[in-house]
């Protein structure tokens, strides 16, 4: 059991039923990009721009790891600052054979409580860099109209 803040009070959770609680967090998250779609790869839950580009996957006990984790494409530099700043919460996921992962950050979700904001910022900067100028476009004319 783990016992979680909710405000107002704390409440008993096992890890499945915590699991769950994050991964609707980042499915709504995902989801709320233009064309995201959400569908499995590789065993793993992915989130998709036009059902082809992914987004994020959301990792549940990887290769027996223990962990719960999102991995996310982004720039370079800012996976190095991450992972530097705070090696608790974010990893180099490992790069497979034809160079897929190089440039993505891994985030730990169960081991901190995940700072949902930033995420979203990596979520949103990962849509940029993987979404074409008419999603992106969609996007924030989106985000102005709300």
């Amino acid at each position: 059991m783990i016992t979680k803040r909710v405000p107002g009070f704390l409440i008993n959770l096992s890890i499945e039923e915590l699991n769950l609680i994050i991964l609707e967090e980042v499915r709504t998250l995902a989801l709320a990009f233009p064309s995201a779609v959400e569908r499995s790869s590789h065993g793993a839950i992915c989130f998709f721009i036009q059902n082809n580009k992914p987004l994020c996957y959301y990792h549940d006990n990887h290769r027996n790891d223990g962990k719960v984790s999102l991995w996310c494409p982004v720039y370079l530099d800012l996976q190095q600052e991450l992972i530097r700043s705070e090696p608790s919460k974010y990893f180099k996921p490992q790069t497979s054979s034809s160079g897929t992962f190089r440039e993505w950050i891994g985030i730990y979700l169960q081991e901190n409580e995940p700072e949902w904001e930033r995420i979203t910022g990596i979520l949103e900067d990962a849509f940029r860099k993987i979404a074409s100028a008419r999603l992106i476009a969609q996007y924030e004319d989106d985000k102005v109209g709300t």
